[in-house]
């Protein structure tokens, strides 16, 4: 979350680079949480419209690790861990059993976008207009 990163699009040819803020000796990291990339801000490929939300997930790991739980009839906390830690901080509207059909449908349709590899196949939603970071930001 703090080193420096590089964007390179093999389609456009775009580059961008991306170096941690600094605050005297401490480094600020990247921006997380939002259905933008943490880095650069750019839109996440992997959103859809759910329980007239946006639901989204970074990758096809993120997905299946939000269906698990979701899915799941006992939910339990167990220890944490980093792959946990995004359970206890899910919104009340993807934890509701109200919205659990919806919301497994949403992310069995994150999962099959994610299997797509086409830029041309990539939803609307990747056009940055539903974009919104949040200000949690980590500091090292």
């Amino acid at each position: 979350m703090f080193l420096p990163r590089r964007l390179a699009c093999a389609r456009c040819g775009a580059t961008a680079e991306w170096e941690p803020e600094r605050r005297g000796s401490a480094r600020i990291g990247a921006t997380l949480g939002g259905p933008a990339e943490p880095f650069f801000g750019r839109p996440l490929w992997l959103q859809t419209r759910c329980a007239s939300r946006l639901l989204w997930a970074y990758d096809i790991e993120h997905v299946d690790a939000l269906a698990a739980y979701i899915r799941a009839r006992l939910r339990e906390r167990g220890s944490p861990s980093s792959s946990l830690a995004m359970i206890p901080r899910l919104p009340d509207w993807m934890t509701s059993a109200a919205n659990r059909t919806e919301v497994v449908a949403g992310l069995a349709a994150l999962r099959a976008q994610a299997e797509r590899w086409a830029p041309e196949d990539r939803p609307e939603a990747a056009d940055g207009s539903a974009a919104r970071s949040q200000q949690r930001r980590a500091t090292y």
